[in-house]
């Protein structure tokens, strides 16, 4: 958290600076490569994380609406104020190595480990990033949520490993309804339907990432009928999804606090075979913008 808070003094201060000149680069952009990044928005995020890499500032620009609104909580909104963190990333040696990306309509999910990720709270995190495309192919929204990586689970997974892959395409919107059914079922949160519901949904020996839960829904079972879960969901607010894998993003409580919670679910066959999730309590002091963790648009 102090990291996190010097990351926004930082921000602010920088933010007061004024600069010279016009800033052309929206304009020659959106004439000359929008049709591109239209078309193409997996690539132009693999360059905005070659952008975030290399502190490359003026690519950056290239590449966000200036417009551009953000959902991390200790992030001022604004394409300025994410350009200003990039001082603090060189600072660290911060980098992002993108190990799952999914593309849905205007919508690009990318799973990431950060490493010299100190400013975000440890060394080594793993994140779900969220981007949005504006009509001209420039990313206009931002939401994530981190954690620390920690070590392998009981199961020996951790958060980020496993099969990158992504395949049948054709089942995209069938595995999305799926992942909507059983989170529907999960805000319910009576344990006997969610119970009875598992067999339906997950492959019996599934693998699981969470760092706290091993492979296959028996101890998943267990875990609900004694009451020892630790969480419990109140709201999905969106599901993106590429072929086997799909992304939920709900909210809820977690340990007795409000939290943010990402889910991504791979599926075989119409059944979910392996799950990694990543949870982050939802901040209420020391906030640098006031656009929440969701606030998704269709």
């Amino acid at each position: 958290m102090k990291q996190l808070l010097l990351i926004l003094t930082i921000l602010f201060a920088l933010a007061s600076c004024k600069t010279t000149g016009p800033d052309t680069s929206l304009s020659n952009v959106n004439q000359d490569n929008s049709q591109e990044m239209k078309f193409d928005h997996k690539a132009k995020v693999r360059s905005f994380i070659s952008v975030v890499n290399a502190t490359d500032t003026a690519t950056g620009k290239s590449l966000v609406n200036p417009e551009y609104i953000q959902h991390n909580p200790f992030i001022p909104t604004g394409r300025a104020s994410f350009i200003n963190l990039f001082p603090v990333l060189q600072k660290y040696g911060t980098q992002a190595e993108t190990q799952r990306m999914l593309h849905d309509g205007n919508y690009v999910v990318m799973h990431n480990h950060w490493k010299n990720a100190d400013p975000f709270g440890a060394n080594q995190m793993a994140s779900f990033d969220v981007l949005r495309f504006d009509e001209n192919g420039l990313i206009i929204e931002h939401w994530d949520a981190l954690m620390p990586m920690g070590t392998a689970n009981v199961s020996g997974r951790t958060l980020l490993d496993g099969p990158k892959e992504v395949t049948d395409f054709d089942q995209t919107e069938a595995n999305k309804a799926k992942v909507a059914a059983l989170f529907a079922i999960l805000e319910k949160g009576n344990p006997e339907e969610i119970v009875t519901a598992l067999p339906k949904y997950f492959t019996p020996d599934y693998h699981q990432h969470n760092p706290n839960a091993g492979d296959g829904i028996e101890g998943f079972a267990k875990a609900v009928q004694s009451g020892d879960l630790n969480f419990s969901i109140t709201k999905q607010h969106k599901v993106l999804g590429e072929g086997n894998f799909v992304v939920s993003i709900s909210e809820g409580i977690h340990n007795g606090s409000p939290a943010v919670f990402y889910d991504l679910l791979r599926l075989e066959e119409g059944m979910i075979v392996e799950h990694w999730d990543i949870i982050q309590d939802i901040p209420t002091e020391n906030l640098a913008n006031s656009n929440t963790m969701f606030g998704f648009s269709s």
